[in-house]
Order: structure tokens, then C-alpha cells, then sequence
């Protein structure tokens, strides 16, 4: 299908902030036209929306497919399925594998896999030190040449000030994005949950907010010292946003990210050491839970994410302080996003503006979008349909979800990536 007339669509526009019925016109994998009247006359394919969401698709930055190295945990296919079946068009991919994708060589081969084997769009990050170790700064400019969209050392953080302020300044004369884990290494290391009563009566290692503040109000400080564009991945405590605010104010080039899971979870999910979710950072209390969700709303927060982290069997079935952390996410973003809509907290346009049009924004891509001639890379969901979710259903080769067995309610129909249908559920 190259030639499409969306009807009968409830367009999300998270340009304009709009939420309202129309229709949506595509042609050679662009978007030509919408409107809210009288559909035009059309020689192209009728898809009649029966009133469901019509919105960009997901722009998901931090995706971690595990090739090299890990490729028994996610594949660029299997991830490539569970990101179209959750209605995420781009993924971003994080350079924590194994080894680190720190060259043009390890970058050009998973491009040419991503190319080959995902339906939907692959943009990948490289490490912005050697082996994420801290101790040397990558080849940015080359690496930026292949193809790198962002500079980062995920989890890793760049402990050595001087190491990072010159990567940074390097990123700058380059242009290129700098993304970071804002944690103050040494407080957080070996940090199972987060400090408080709950960690204790659990008798779990944890850790304070205040490493998250630390950590941002260090890296805000070499921003200042440098000029680069910065992007903080996660910030999950409400002590941390005062000084993003700051940040934003000054004029800084700095914007922040969370993850579903810190936005739909708190530290009192993990009950009985449920290790599916061990997440990093931690999970945080309902208080912080709450004062994100309200940085999302107001854009002080501006990209959610899935934070993708397949992890093993073996990898997770182990006591909660030696569990590996993370979790699968692709295929539910979505989702536990609708939560939020649907206890009112965010509307439908707020969540594609931090899911799609922010992070497309952020990157210098032109998805993200529903205004004519934005990539006509598209998500049809319905937001209604309840379901309990089976982790066995999911397409990810791992399936680590602490939404195993909840009641949600959304689902996705259809993925359209240029135009094409790269999925619809059966």
C-alpha cells in the first residue's frame, strides 16, 4: 500500500495539542493532506478507522537489541516485531552490548542487520567512550559519519569529570547529542531500590534520590562549562526536577527523559523481591512517581521511553540483589502509557507529544508528526479494549515485563512505517 485514505480516524496531534475526528490522506510513504470535514474523492485505499486513534508513530529512544553478543536475548528481528506490534515506527538503539558498539565497523554491522532484518525504522547510538569504560572518548566525529544519531555510555557513567567535559566538548564542535545516566556512581553502586522504609523491611541495598540529583547537577555543571546538547535518559525523583528547571531556564541545551516504568510503577511493586522489576534506577516512591508524571505534563520532562532491557531466564531468576536489571518494554509502552489516560492524569496528545514528537524533535528527524509531508509512519490503536497480559504473547525473544499478568486496557491494530503495514492485529 503506497496510497492510503485514513477515515473515520480520531486524529492525535501532538503538534497542535488536538484530539479531535478527521481524515488522513498518505502517498508515496508521506503524508499529503488531513482535514475534519468532507472526505475528498480518492482513488487510493480506503482505511476506515471506525473511530479509532489515528497517531504518529512511537519514537522510542534507548532500545537495547542484544547483537552483538547477547543475540539469545533479542534479536534485530525479534525486536524489530515487537516494535511494530506496539506501534513503535523508530527505535534508537543503546551501544550497550557486548562488545560496546564503539567503532564505524561495529556500527556499519548492526546497521546492515537492522536494515536486513526490522520492518521498522533502526537508527543506532554509539558509545561515547571506548568499551563504556570512562577512561577514553570514542571516535564521535567517525562514528558520526556511519551513522551514530546520539553519544552515550548508558548505565556506565562517566565518572572522570575531565573524560566527560572533553567528550563533551568534542560532542559540541561536532554538533552531536550527548546522552546521560545522571547517577552519582559511587552512592548508586550495587543500589537494588530505592532508600526508605520499604527498602529496609525488605533489608535490600538502596540508594538515595539525592545520587540522582548529584549526578544531573554535576552534569548540568560541565554543560555550562561546555555549551553541548545533553539529553539526561532517565530522571525519576521529584529532587532532581528543580534543578532541570534551572537548567532549562538558563538557557542550557539540556532535555530529560523517563521510562514507562518509573511513570506506572513504584517501589512497592517489587512485593515479594519479584525481580521482573528490578529496574535501574530503581524504582521510586509514589511521590516521586506522581511529581513525574506531572514534569511530563507540564514539559519539563519531555521524551518518554521504553527503556527496552531483555534480559534471561537465568538473568532474572536469581535473589532481587543479584538479578540482572531491566525490562521489556516495546510492546508495552503503549499500553502502560494508557494508564495515565485513562486515570486522567495525561491526555492523548501529551502522551505522542513526549513519545513521538519530542524525541523525533530531539534527534532531527521529521516523524514524529501528523502535518503534511511528515513521514507517514502512523499507529492505529484503540484505547479501550481491556486484555490481562500474557508475557508469552509478547514477540521479544525475552520476556521480562512486570506487566505480566495485569489488566490493561489499549491495544494496538495496526503499524504503518511509510505508509506500509508492517503489522495489524489478527
Amino acid at each position: 500500500m503506497t496510497d492510503a485514505l485514513f477515515t473515520n480516524a480520531r486524529l492525535i496531534d501532538p503538534e497542535s495539542g488536538t484530539d479531535s475526528l478527521g481524515w488522513l490522506n498518505v502517498s508515496n510513504g508521506r503524508i499529503t493532506a488531513r482535514g475534519d470535514g468532507d472526505v475528498p474523492a480518492s482513488d487510493a485505499q480506503i482505511v476506515d478507522c471506525g473511530g479509532q486513534c489515528l497517531a504518529p508513530g512511537i519514537v522510542d529512544i534507548g532500545v537495547k537489541v542484544c547483537e552483538p553478543g547477547e543475540r539469545h536475548k533479542e534479536s534485530y528481528k525479534s525486536a524489530g516485531l515487537a516494535a511494530a506490534a506496539g506501534g513503535v515506527t523508530t527505535i534508537i538503539t543503546r551501544p550497550d552490548t557486548s562488545p560496546a558498539i564503539d567503532t564505524p565497523e561495529s556500527l556499519e554491522f548492526v546497521t546492515r542487520r537492522a536494515q536486513a532484518d526490522t520492518p521498522v525504522n533502526v537508527l543506532p547510538m554509539a558509545a561515547l567512550t571506548k568499551g563504556r569504560d570512562g577512561r577514553e572518548m570514542t571516535e564521535i566525529g567517525f562514528l558520526q559519519d556511519a551513522g551514530a544519531v546520539a553519544f552515550t555510555d548508558c548505565d556506565h557513567v562517566v565518572a572522570n569529570t575531565k573524560v566527560f567535559s572533553r567528550a563533551l566538548t568534542y560532542a559540541r564542535s561536532c554538533g552531536a547529542l550527548v546522552i546521560a545516566h545522571p547517577q552519582e556512581p559511587v552512592l548508586s553502586a550495587g543500589a537494588a531500590a530505592t532508600s526508605g522504609k520499604f527498602a529496609t523491611l525488605r533489608g535490600l541495598p538502596a540508594v538515595s534520590p539525592m545520587a540522582e540529583r548529584m549526578g544531573l547537577d554535576r552534569d548540568i555543571a560541565l554543560l555550562e562549562m561546555t555549551g553541548a546538547k545533553y539529553h539526561a535518559d532517565q530522571i525519576t525523583t521529584a529532587r532532581a526536577l528543580p534543578a532541570l528547571e534551572r537548567a532549562k531556564r538558563n538557557g542550557l541545551d539540556i532535555t530529560a527523559g523517563t521510562s514507562i516504568h518509573h511513570l506506572t510503577l513504584n517501589e512497592m511493586d517489587v512485593a515479594d523481591y519479584r525481580t521482573f522489576f528490578k529496574v535501574k534506577p530503581p524504582l521510586r516512591s509514589e511521590d516521586d512517581r506522581q511529581a513525574v508524571i506531572e514534569a511530563v505534563r507540564t514539559g519539563l520532562i519531555d521524551i518518554l521511553s521504553s527503556m527496552h532491557t531483555p534480559q534471561d531466564e537465568e538473568s532474572k531468576r536469581l535473589p532481587f540483589e543479584e538479578a540482572a536489571s531491566g525490562a521489556v518494554a516495546l510492546e508495552t509502552l503503549l499500553p502502560a502509557a494508557l494508564r495515565l489516560y485513562h486515570s486522567e492524569q495525561l491526555d492523548l496528545p501529551t502522551l505522542f507529544r513526549a513519545m513521538a514528537l519530542n524525541p523525533a524533535k530531539r534527534l532531527g528527524l521529521d516523524c514524529g508528526r501528523l502535518t503534511e509531508g511528515a513521514p507517514a509512519d502512523l499507529v492505529l490503536f484503540d484505547p479501550d479494549v481491556p486484555f490481562v497480559l500474557d508475557r508469552f504473547s509478547l514477540k521479544s525473544k525475552s520476556q521480562n515485563t512486570p506487566f505480566d499478568g495485569q489488566r490493561m486496557q489499549g491495544k494496538v491494530t495496526a503499524t504503518y512505517v511509510a505508509g506500509q503495514e508492517v503489522y495489524r492485529r489478527s
